[in-house]
């Protein structure tokens, strides 16, 4: 058995299309994936599965939850080594103990280019970090500013399939697969 973690992109969407974890992680047992584990309300899953590629984990999970909660989400699927490697690769590390809510990564389905990364970094106020790792979007958020244009500059049109999350959910998930 080898553990994974999967995140779901945006699965809180408004009044009465909210995802219970304990209907997530159902589902999840019913593709016969084990000891099955949800952090925080936001779709990320912590599961054991006999050793399957990660393109058809994607594919099985995304085809469940359709499923059972009547629409398509992106999830994005990684093996525990790949999630300790992105934890234990945070270039913002003095940035992430003192405001780990500020620091994220957006975490890619596939790799972003390394030239696509300076048009983020234009977007970036200059409070703000952007910097790619491994192909995934890291980034520093100002706290001066309610709203950042990294959000809609990173989005799927632009960088392809991923999700992001903050370096506190980063750290936990890390935890959770060291258990």
């Amino acid at each position: 058995m080898r553990t994974y973690v999967a995140l779901l992109y945006s699965i809180i969407l408004g009044e009465g299309r909210r995802v219970v974890m304990s209907d997530l992680k159902a589902m999840a047992e019913s593709l016969g994936l084990k000891n099955v584990r949800t952090l925080v309300a936001t779709g990320n899953l912590v599961f054991e599965s006999e050793r399957i590629s990660v393109a058809v984990l994607e594919k099985l999970l995304e085809s469940a939850f359709e499923q059972a909660f009547g629409r398509h989400v992106d999830i994005i699927v990684r093996a525990a080594e790949d999630w300790r490697k992105l934890a234990s690769s945070n270039p913002f590390p003095t940035e992430s103990v003192e405001a780990g809510d500020q620091v994220a990564v957006r975490v890619m389905r596939k790799p972003v280019a390394e030239d696509a990364i300076s048009g983020l970094q234009a977007c970036a106020s200059a409070d703000e970090k952007v910097l790619l790792v491994g192909g995934d979007i890291w980034v520093v958020f100002s706290r001066e500013r309610p709203s950042s244009r990294l959000l809609a500059a990173a989005n799927h049109k632009r960088m392809g399939v991923g999700t992001s999350r903050n370096w506190n959910t980063v750290r936990k998930l890390a935890e959770m697969i060291a258990r």
